[in-house]
């Protein structure tokens, strides 16, 4: 990614904490936990791999070709499981994301190649889902009322309060890469 050399290597420390938590979660009693922490892993170290700094000699043309592929088949896999679960339509739009972050980065040096002035368009669209999406996520993080109590121990894996957080973190790093094409 484009940017000093700092805030990226933020981003690639947070994207990667993000996707051990989220291998923790696949450890969750809850099925359709483990099922979406398994996607959210692989965006999160998707993610920590492509926000590597620009210091960094960039990667060879087939290796954002092969970020193309696989979040290409993720995305074909979350449209495929949106049918039953609308959490995964994010995941289809996070993965798309990806696919196109990672085509304009292998078809321009130094991952700058929207001719023209202002932001592109599907970049833009992107910028405003993501957006939503953060402060979204965000309220969600608020206390609503009381909770209820005696629930028992919550392991590691089945925390909801951290696993949104995670979401919210994905999101703004998200972002924080759209911003920087």
């Amino acid at each position: 990614m484009r940017g000093p050399a700092s805030p990226g290597w933020l981003l690639v420390v947070l994207c990667a904490a993000t996707g051990a938590y989220c291998l923790l979660r696949m450890r969750s009693s809850v099925e359709e936990q483990r099922r979406a922490a398994g996607g959210e892993a692989l965006m999160a170290f998707g993610m920590a791999a492509m926000a590597v700094p620009a210091a960094v000699p960039a990667p060879p043309r087939w290796a954002w070709l092969a970020y193309t592929a696989v979040f290409g088949a993720a995305a074909v896999r979350a449209l495929w499981v949106a049918r039953t679960s609308p959490h995964h339509v994010h995941h289809l739009v996070g993965a798309c994301a990806m696919v196109y972050m990672a085509e304009v980065m292998a078809t321009a040096p130094g991952h700058h190649s929207h001719g023209g002035s202002g932001v592109p368009l599907l970049t833009g669209a992107l910028l405003l889902y993501f957006t939503g999406y953060v402060l979204r996520s965000g309220l969600r993080l608020l206390p609503m009322g009381s909770v209820a109590g005696g629930a028992g121990t919550v392991g590691w894996a089945d925390r909801p309060e951290l696993s949104q957080a995670c979401r919210l973190s994905m999101g703004i790093a998200m972002l924080a890469m759209l911003v920087t094409l």
